[in-house]
């Protein structure tokens, strides 16, 4: 087993780890938002890449687009296909890599990824691939975290222990800037905007343990910290991101940031 697929191995059984739907049914609002902005018709073939538990090709199939998901994780392509069959729709999901997409060029009319690309090692390899099994004419819709508001105070809080390496490139999903970027002339328009989803919970400390008991590569991350780092970390993070509230109550009311994007790949 060669360096990368140890690497892949690894993320897998990150992603694996935990219950990624506590968080990721939360977002459900925001696949059903890009679908509406890409303007899906029926007869479009369509890709979801790093689909997870399939909140996106899931939207897709709701109306009624011949639909893919791809993901490197098999849980949670099971949990993806239980939901396909538990609401009767047609989704084929199957393992694959964001980096090495397994279809022959031009094989879909739409690409969609939502809080999926943003977490490649190689983001100009995915960019090639996206593009790569889009048709000439075709759109890619993406949805990524963006660098704003409570995100920021989040990522800050995080990085007082888990600091970035300082050769670490800067990540070009995340602004519309960085997105012109990675596709520059091999599209013929982008269009990107800043939307919040809302995370709601019972509490500030709800959300906290959420994060820490559900989400796999957080999950990983903390078991790297002592017991005392774990509790300073969950007071940290409450506190950076108390500002943010905007529930005036015991409850959590919080808008984060995304980077929503479309475009249309050189006909």
């Amino acid at each position: 087993m060669d360096n990368s697929d140890v690497v892949k191995k690894q993320k897998q059984q990150t992603w694996a780890a935990g219950d990624y739907a506590r968080i990721g049914s939360r977002l459900v609002i925001v696949s059903e938002l890009l679908c509406e902005t890409v303007d899906l018709r029926a007869n479009h073939r369509v890709l979801d890449v790093a689909t997870g538990h399939g909140n996106t090709a899931l939207a897709a199939a709701r109306r009624d687009c011949a639909v893919t998901g791809i993901d490197f994780s098999p849980p949670l392509l099971e949990h993806a296909r239980q939901r396909a069959a538990a609401e009767h729709l047609q989704v084929d999901f199957r393992e694959g890599d964001i980096e090495d997409i397994p279809f022959p060029d031009e094989t879909f009319d739409i690409v969609l990824s939502t809080f999926g690309v943003m977490f490649s090692n190689d983001q100009r390899r995915a960019v090639k691939e996206l593009l790569r099994v889009c048709r000439a004419g075709g759109k890619l819709g993406l949805v990524n975290w963006a660098p704003t508001g409570a995100n920021v105070a989040e990522d800050q809080a995080i990085g007082k222990y888990f600091p970035s390496p300082p050769d670490a490139l800067p990540n070009l999903w995340k602004t519309a800037d960085g997105l012109q970027e990675l596709f520059g002339d091999q599209v013929a328009s982008l269009e990107a905007k800043t939307r919040s989803v809302i995370y709601r919970f019972a509490s500030m400390e709800a959300y906290v343990d959420t994060a820490f008991n559900t989400f796999g590569p957080f999950m990983k991350m903390v078991q790297a910290l002592s017991d005392d780092e774990r509790t300073r970390l969950k007071s940290d993070m409450a506190d950076a991101l108390s500002p943010f509230n905007q529930s005036g109550d015991e409850t959590l009311v919080l808008p984060l940031d995304y980077i929503e994007a479309v475009a249309t790949k050189l006909a």
